[in-house]
């Protein structure tokens, strides 16, 4: 009786968070549209609960603010480049995990990368860089991500300063080319035509990360 019991108190539990997901998943998705629609200024959290059929205060345990209706996108990334230093090979170097794993997401076109063409990533991105609180609130995931990455790079048995500093290093790296893709993106260039150039600048950038700024040189050759 006592096992029964607890299997049906787990397969609740389970579905309560699934529905907890669901629910999650359709006032993010309901926000998202109304704000490519009609632009985040414009568009009032009432509005929002209103559309996915919520109150306001189901919509705020969901989601505090309302920047984090469109920035929990990029929270489903912030631990991916410790997972990659996690998941590496036996043997092999966190940082070139970290170049493989960039090197994977770009070829697959992952919207984090900022090299995907599709309508909808695009009017994502353009959302984001052309509103102030949504700029400046992704900097809070930026530093959340360099605190996984960093806890990371510490059971890789790196001390803790390096590992802070290595970590801050290659999340903003990785930001950074990101804006560049999309720049390009934003720009006409297609995701196939930018991806040899974005692939080099992700190699190139690793190469500055691995050898640090002493090899760095101007195009002369100067350092």
């Amino acid at each position: 009786m006592r096992d029964r019991q607890a299997i049906q108190a787990a397969g609740g539990a389970g579905l309560r968070e699934r529905k907890k997901a669901r629910t999650r998943e359709v006032i993010a998705a309901t926000a998202l549209r109304l704000f490519l629609e009609s632009g985040f200024e414009k568009v009032s959290i009432t509005q929002i609960a209103e559309e996915a059929e919520i109150s306001r205060r189901t919509l705020f345990t969901y989601f505090p603010t309302k920047e984090d209706l469109v920035l929990q996108l990029f929270a489903d990334h912030e631990d991916e480049a410790a997972r990659a230093v996690r998941a590496r090979r036996s043997g092999q170097p966190p940082l070139d995990a970290l170049r493989e794993a960039l090197l994977d997401s770009l070829q697959r076109r992952d919207s984090n990368t900022g090299l995907n063409d599709s309508a909808e990533s695009l009017a994502f991105y353009q959302l984001v860089s052309g509103t102030e609180s949504l700029a400046a609130g992704l900097t809070h995931y930026t530093s959340r991500g360099i605190d996984a990455l960093a806890a990371a790079l510490r059971e890789a048995a790196f001390d803790p300063l390096t590992a802070r500093l290595a970590a801050a290093q290659v999340i903003t790296v990785m930001r950074e080319l990101a804006d560049q893709n999309h720049q390009a993106l934003a720009g006409g260039t297609s995701a196939a035509d930018r991806y040899p150039e974005a692939a080099r600048a992700a190699n190139h950038a690793f190469d500055l990360l691995r050898d640090g700024l002493g090899s760095l040189r101007d195009s002369s050759g100067q350092a």
